[in-house]
Parts: structure tokens; sequence; C-alpha cells
């Protein structure tokens, strides 16, 4: 019987207040410096992550469909290159791509064990119900856990298969991917572990912008969702429609930068933190950068960290690759 048909209880690394303190301390550092940032985690509240999965589906936002189409095509593949017993996704979300890899490590006859990881409950437990009945048999497990941080606390037994699918790891920059490539490969060990990552790939600006700046305005509604959760979570009196959305692609480090500029100069009052944050006009706070990647590049890093790149697929259109990586 699944584990998840018996309704276990998440396994639980993340404090009750985690996500308070560090939303804190991300804010007062963030806030404090010049120019401002903030780190696109605080995007997700529940109204943030169904606009996301709106913008999944918007036309210029071809990631999503792209990686799917790598899976489709290739999830065999990548079963046979590397089997594994456990499959751990960080970051696993909703766990909608995920039945393609399983069923192919599944076929493969290795699979025993699928391990979600995220930091939200709510989030895992949907993944439960929709992968209980798909799977019989297969032992599922839910863990709570801040994956940049937190990774030697997972399942280190047998040969597994760590997955970052997405563009997640286009989320950090180059110092902070580099430790968590080295951390992955510690995590596997020498039980003949692998790393599958997901990578958006360069392309023409326009298509990148576009895919950050639609013409419906969803992803606008997006960025600027980090400004009520910051009213919500530290009552803040951000104007949020004061915001300006921007996604500009930055040719020297080849990512897209999402930011809010302030159409009027204001003072931000955060009463939780006893701080006042000054918005001069045209003043902007970068709330996401989304790296895009050569594939020599992706072989390069992963090297580097430790690993020997087992295979590379992309989707038809070349937008978008896995790449799975033997720990070595």
């Amino acid at each position: 019987m699944s584990l998840f048909a018996a309704r276990p209880a998440i396994i639980h690394h993340l404090s009750p207040d985690h996500l308070g303190r560090s939303l804190r301390a991300d804010v007062r550092t963030g806030l404090s410096a010049s120019p401002k940032t903030l780190p696109p985690k605080w995007f997700y509240d529940k109204l943030g992550s169904e606009l996301f999965e709106r913008i999944t589906g918007l036309p210029e936002y071809y990631p999503t469909r792209a990686e799917r189409e790598v899976l489709e095509l290739h999830a065999a593949e990548i079963a046979t290159a590397c089997p594994a017993e456990t499959l751990i996704e960080l970051g696993s979300g909703s766990s909608r791509k995920t039945p393609l890899l399983l069923n192919a490590l599944k076929d493969e006859g290795s699979l025993r064990r699928y391990v979600g990881v995220d930091i939200s409950d709510s989030a895992l437990l949907d993944a439960q119900n929709e992968l209980a009945p798909a799977f019989p048999g297969l032992e599922l497990q839910a863990v709570t856990a801040d994956f940049e941080t937190q990774l030697h606390l997972l399942p280190r037994a047998g040969r597994r298969m760590v997955a970052l699918l997405g563009s997640t790891i286009g989320n950090f920059e180059p110092s902070t991917r580099a430790s968590f490539l080295s951390n992955v490969r510690d995590l596997l060990g020498k039980d003949g572990g692998s790393l599958l990552l997901g990578t958006d790939l360069v392309k023409s600006p326009h298509v990148l912008v576009s895919a950050y700046d639609d013409t419906e305005g969803i992803t606008a509604d997006f960025n600027r969702n980090v400004l009520r959760v910051l009213n919500t979570e530290l009552g803040a009196n951000f104007d949020v429609m004061a915001f300006e959305h921007m996604a500009v692609w930055m040719p020297r480090e080849e990512w897209i930068e999402m930011r809010l500029r302030a159409s009027r100069p204001m003072m931000v009052h955060l009463p939780e933190m006893d701080m006042n944050i000054q918005f001069h006009e045209g003043e902007e706070l970068r709330t996401e950068i989304s790296a895009k990647f050569r594939l020599d590049g992706v072989v390069e890093e992963m090297e580097t960290a430790g690993f020997s790149v087992a295979g590379q697929w992309t989707d038809p259109q070349n937008r978008f690759a896995l790449t799975l990586a033997a720990a070595i």
C-alpha cells in the first residue's frame, strides 16, 4: 500500500516560525541594500501560486511546456542512463510533471520510493492525493525543508536521483549555484547517485523578455504580489499599484531580471519590523534573476561540482534542457 494512501504525517524539518524568520531576515537585508532586492521565493503565497499556474499556460511562457516535452520524449532514456531506487524532487510543488519521470523509473525496474521536498505543506498534500492512486505500491514520502540549507537532512541511503526541475536553478547567482551543486554532490555520496537538472537555455532576448512580460499583465501582477505578501505578513503599507513591472535582459550575465520600479517617491512603513523604507521616483527593486544557460556551460558547472554528465536532452526547439549527471 502507498504511504500516501495511509495519510502519513509530513516529515517536518522547518520550525513553525521558520518562514516568518526567513522573511524578516530577507526583508531587512534586501530592502536595506542598494540597489534593493528581495528573493523570488516570497512571490508564492496562495495568490502567487495561483498566478504562477496561470503564467505557465500563457503563450509567451514556454519553459513549462518545453520541459514537459523533454520529459515526454526522453524520460525513458534518463531512467536507463541512471536507474534509481529513490527519486528525491526538490521544490516539488504540485509534482505535475513528476509522473513522467516516475513511470520511466518504474518501467526501468529500480524505483522503490519518491520523496517530495517543499516548504509548503499544502503543495505536498495535494501531490500526495494525485500520486497515491497513480502509483500503488510505491513508497511516497513528503518532507518540508529548505533545500538551499537542509540538503543534509534528506534520505542518504541507496541509489538516489535528485531532481531539480523547472528553471529553479536559474534563480541562484553563480556562487550560490556552485555551492548548491557541491552540496547535492555531498548528499549523494558514493552510492551511484545522480542529479537531474532543468535549465532554460539562452535564446533571442525578445523571446526571453516576452516570457516574463506577457501582454495580459499576469506576470506583472505576479511580480507585484511580493509586495502584497509584505503587506499581509509584516503589516507593510506598500501601494502595490504604484510599482511598475519590468523584465530586463542582462546580456553580460545572461539572465533576466524582474524588477519593480517606483512610479513616485514614497516612504513604506513595516511596523512588524520597526522599519521605514524610502523609495525615490524611478528607484528599482530587484525581485528575481532567472539565469539562462548554454549546454557546455552546464556541463562545466556539473563537472566542477564533482559530477560526470551522463546525458543532455532538449525539446525539439532547443529552448529547455535536462542534464543528467552521475556523482563521482
